[in-house]
């Protein structure tokens, strides 16, 4: 099975970025632990990061092609974004969206997503885990094992 997990943008500056509620883990730390969970249960991952919309979305319909469920965290196009919505929509693949931080627990324009309405799940507020529970969530929604080896239910 293979994943690609997008970062939108600003998550470059993971480490450095407003600490206090990002922490301290950089982009390329954060790509080596999902990459190990990934490879020990055996899934194919695709890393990608954009500050820019259209490269976002350009990188979403590849995707459709080459993966089997995408994980995406669109940053601060999450509130405002259409156009990745509709692409979002448009592809035929699980996207699941994942945040580091809580959205609905900080300024009040973070808490509504333009994108959750198309995606198969909105995960938030888990630190890095969240993208771990998006890779656990895309292989069910992709119809692959699950973590523990157990096939997803019909």
């Amino acid at each position: 099975m293979k994943a690609l997990v997008i970062h939108g943008p600003n998550l470059n500056l993971l480490g450095s970025r407003e600490p206090h509620i990002y922490g301290t883990l950089t982009l390329d730390s954060l790509n080596e632990q999902i990459r190990s969970w990934a490879l020990a249960r055996h899934l194919q991952v695709t890393f990608f990061q954009s500050n820019h919309e259209g490269a976002l979305i350009d990188r979403l319909h590849e995707g459709a092609g080459t993966s089997d469920f995408i994980v995406l965290n669109p940053g601060a196009f999450t509130h405002y974004s259409y156009a990745i919505r509709d692409a979002v929509a448009s592809i035929g693949i699980p996207v699941i969206e994942v945040h580091l931080s809580n959205i609905h627990s900080r300024e009040e324009f973070r808490a509504r997503s333009v994108i959750a309405p198309v995606c198969r799940a909105q995960i938030s507020g888990a630190g890095s885990m969240s993208y771990m529970l998006g890779m656990m969530a895309g292989m069910h929604f992709a119809g692959g094992a699950l973590h523990d080896g157990t096939e997803k239910e019909k």
